[in-house]
């Protein structure tokens, strides 16, 4: 217990200590994603007819909000924790063509974006750095159509948890804050798989998104 208390004071002492160098802040931002998911197409088949899931390049609109600390001031960190709605479209083709049908897929995420960066004047900076991403839920859309198609449902459909980076700009323009940003995935998206190893590694995708917000800091 005393070690425990002892560890908070002394992250309480840094704390200020940042703070009153203004070498800390800590703030709110919120916006928008827009964001696609790219990668094999899925085939399937069913009553003798041949059905494929194929990613469309429109982007989807989603939220995303959280809080964000910078510890610095020329050179800085900042990690933030965000919930964020990302997606993206599938069109729907019957032997070849399309049947008209479009699959709006949205993922609802919890994001952990730590970023590395440096202000190139007391208005603009640059930043950039991973992002882990954990699933919170899915529209269901995709999984209902696959196993409309196919007639069985896919035992997984969408990684829990993803890797990524972010890079882009920001403007500081006193306590306010535009930051406009890069979102890529190492890792796949989706990752649907059956019990068929062939047809597992026919489908998977990355997703890509623009993101724009705005932020003010206390």
């Amino acid at each position: 217990m005393k070690n425990l208390l002892l560890t908070l004071v002394i992250a309480f002492s840094c704390t200020m200590t940042f703070a009153q160098q203004k070498l800390f802040t800590v703030g709110l931002r919120a916006g928008v994603n827009l964001s696609q998911i790219s990668g094999n197409d899925l085939s399937l088949s069913s009553g003798g007819k041949n059905f494929s899931f194929k990613a469309n390049d429109t982007r989807a609109y989603g939220f995303v909000g959280g809080i964000f600390m910078r510890f610095g001031k020329t050179f800085f960190i900042q990690p933030e924790i965000l919930l964020s709605q990302k997606g993206g479209k599938f069109d729907v083709f019957e032997d070849g063509k399309a049947n008209g049908r479009t699959i709006d897929l949205k993922l609802t995420n919890i994001d952990f974006p730590v970023l590395i960066g440096v202000k190139i004047s007391d208005v603009f900076r640059i930043n950039a750095g991973p992002i882990a991403t954990f699933r919170l839920s899915d529209s269901g859309n995709l999984g209902d159509s696959i196993k409309e198609y196919q007639g069985r449902a896919a035992s997984e459909i969408f990684r829990d948890v993803i890797l990524g980076y972010q890079a882009g700009v920001g403007f500081d323009i006193g306590k306010l804050n535009i930051d406009l940003r890069y979102e890529g995935n190492i890792n796949d998206v989706v990752n649907v798989k059956f019990s068929d190893v062939n047809t597992a590694s026919k489908f998977a995708a990355k997703g890509n998104s623009l993101q724009a917000t705005l932020g003010f800091n206390f």
